[in-house]
């Protein structure tokens, strides 16, 4: 692959496993992980916006496949709100071309909050759950689907935070609607670049069956009740240094 230098591929093949199998535990594709791996090893921006979307479409699948067999998991009615304005935010977002320093700012910014997630914060008690604001959460879907389609996310880094802090799911069932959230905004946000006559880089290609390999041991291991602290803390160390490296 010529889009990571020879010398550590293998380092970077590993790291990104280890990132599908940390994110699929809580229900997430892991773009914003694959985009902070991507940035330590210098990926070029162009391609880390569609390598990024292509592995959360594989990973989130997963992700929902695992937490939707659990039934009592996937509620439809917190998803719905959501979906409905985000997937085409998504796709307007995905034709939107951004400079690359405000791409890194705001890349930076989503990464210190999926850090802050990784790092246990954003966590609602379970038994305080509260009725959904449909209203509110279309206006939120938009948002988070709009952000997510310019910077190659899928949304549910963000999504996440929103819903355990309004007390509107709990953790298993937050982890459920944001695979499928993931899953349909990637779609949406890959339709919307190739629509803005984007090249895509053929090497991510590569990565999917990495990504497919970490994603499907996470997703098994998290729809039960598997958690691994340490890892997620790494995980969360290696997200902030990108950050900061985008930002600064």
């Amino acid at each position: 692959m010529e889009i990571v230098n020879t010398n550590f591929l293998i380092l970077f093949c590993i790291l990104m496993a280890v990132v599908a199998f940390l994110y699929s535990s809580v229900g997430h594709g892991g773009a914003s992980g694959y985009l902070a791996l991507m940035s330590l090893f210098s990926f070029p921006i162009s391609v880390m916006k569609p390598s990024a979307l292509l592995l959360n479409l594989f990973v989130s699948a997963i992700s929902f496949i695992f937490y939707f067999s659990r039934k009592e998991f996937f509620k439809p009615k917190l998803f719905y709100p959501f979906a409905i304005t985000s997937v085409p935010a998504a796709f307007l977002g995905g034709m939107m071309p951004l400079e690359n320093s405000t791409y890194k700012i705001l890349l930076g910014i989503v990464l210190i909050l999926a850090a802050l997630r990784l790092l246990g914060f954003f966590i609602n008690k379970e038994n305080e759950i509260k009725p959904i604001n449909n209203v509110l959460a279309m206006a939120i879907g938009f948002a988070i689907g709009l952000l997510s389609g310019m910077l190659g996310i899928g949304g549910g880094v963000i999504l996440s935070p929103v819903l355990l802090l309004l007390g509107w799911a709990t953790i298993k069932e937050t982890a459920a609607i944001s695979s499928l959230f993931i899953f349909v905004n990637s779609i949406a946000g890959l339709s919307g670049y190739f629509i803005g006559d984007k090249t895509f880089p053929s090497d991510s290609l590569y990565l999917v069956p990495i990504a497919v390999f970490g994603g499907f041991l996470g997703s098994y291991y998290g729809s039960g009740y598997f958690s691994n602290k340490v890892l997620k803390y790494v995980l969360a160390s290696v997200i902030l240094i990108a950050s900061f490296k985008l930002i600064i």
